[in-house]
């Protein structure tokens, strides 16, 4: 099999604690399947069209917003989503995926973050109530969900660096859609969500990269990697 080559979305900043983590991680599981990757770091504004990611078999969008480009964000999770790519978001990733399926699925035109755009009309990711930056909190994980099944459990405890989580309209609105929120905290607030009919589509508020940090390999990592070659090798075989 060839390398698989894996797109990290976002703007690379050495003070971003997560821009280190990812590369770890994606390489601690690329060894644990024995897997070459091919890792590269695609800048929010070089995104202009779908033709820019065709060659990539996976994309990870990255903590770190705001970005300097959001619609390039966007568009870049458009495509993972529309051409059944397999897609990773952490923090700023899971939270433009948010707006991205509001804006393109729901039709909410003026969905918007309400980090980049505070007087957003219809902010579909909004201030946390309670701040979590550089804290750890508990993850409830729902049973025969994808996020699940890559832990293994139904509790985990993960690290964040956040400001910014989902607003209860956009919830709502997804309640009976095939975007499913699949991990809470324990006041039962979204901390992930993942798409179901998709290849791989999980995005994460918490960073679950940072424990490559010290040696280990993140499980959903590991899974998104896994999803990776298994497209990689229907594609190459048929």
């Amino acid at each position: 099999m060839s390398a698989l080559r894996i797109g990290l979305i976002g703007d690379r900043n050495d003070d971003v604690v997560a821009h280190h983590a990812i590369p770890l991680a994606l390489g601690y599981a690329a060894a644990a399947l024995a897997v070459d990757v091919d890792v590269a770091w695609i800048a929010t504004d070089a995104v202009g069209s779908a033709r820019d990611l065709a060659h990539l078999d996976g994309l990870w969008c990255v903590p770190g917003s705001p970005y300097r480009n959001m619609d390039g964000a966007l568009a870049a999770i458009r495509f993972a989503r529309e051409e059944n790519v397999p897609f990773m978001g952490t923090c700023g990733g899971f939270q433009h995926a948010v707006v991205e399926y509001a804006r393109n699925v729901l039709g909410w035109t003026d969905a918007d973050h309400a980090e980049s755009s505070p007087d957003a009309t219809r902010a579909v990711v909004v201030p946390l109530s309670c701040a979590l930056v550089e804290v750890r909190d508990a993850v409830h994980l729902v049973a025969g969900s994808r996020i699940q099944a890559a832990y293994g459990t139904d509790r985990i405890d993960e690290a964040y660096h956040c400001r910014f989580g989902l607003s209860m309209d956009f919830r709502d609105a997804i309640a009976n859609g095939p975007l499913r929120v699949t991990g809470t905290n324990d006041q039962g607030d979204a901390r992930a969500i993942e798409l179901d009919g998709h290849r791989f589509f999980v995005a994460t508020l918490f960073q679950h990269e940072r424990v490559a940090l010290v040696g280990a390999c993140p499980p959903l990592a590991g899974a998104f990697v896994e999803a990776i070659a298994s497209r990689v090798h229907a594609t190459e075989a048929g």
